[in-house]
């Protein structure tokens, strides 16, 4: 029980990280494509070469973080109950 209670502290720290993190940089590297935008082919003699744009980040290289997309998410929620 201790365990638990002495955890609770840490946990708080690392998610105001986190919160601190999406508010400052909303945008983060795009983990298929590590940032490119684009995959890494390989031709016949084993030279890389650009392929096709990432479906995932639309060939941008960067992705919306998740907690600024539940944030986005939450605001668009309230404006549209607001209204």
């Amino acid at each position: 029980m201790t365990d638990i209670l002495a955890a609770i502290p840490g946990l708080i720290f690392i998610t105001l990280c986190y919160a601190v993190l999406c508010a400052v940089s909303p945008f983060g590297t795009c983990r298929k494509c590590r940032g490119f935008g684009f995959h890494l082919k390989t031709n016949r003699r084993g030279q890389l070469r650009r392929g096709k744009d990432c479906r995932r980040c639309d060939g941008h290289g960067k992705r919306i973080r998740l907690g600024r997309w539940l944030y986005n998410r939450a605001a668009r929620l309230r404006d549209q109950g607001t209204r």
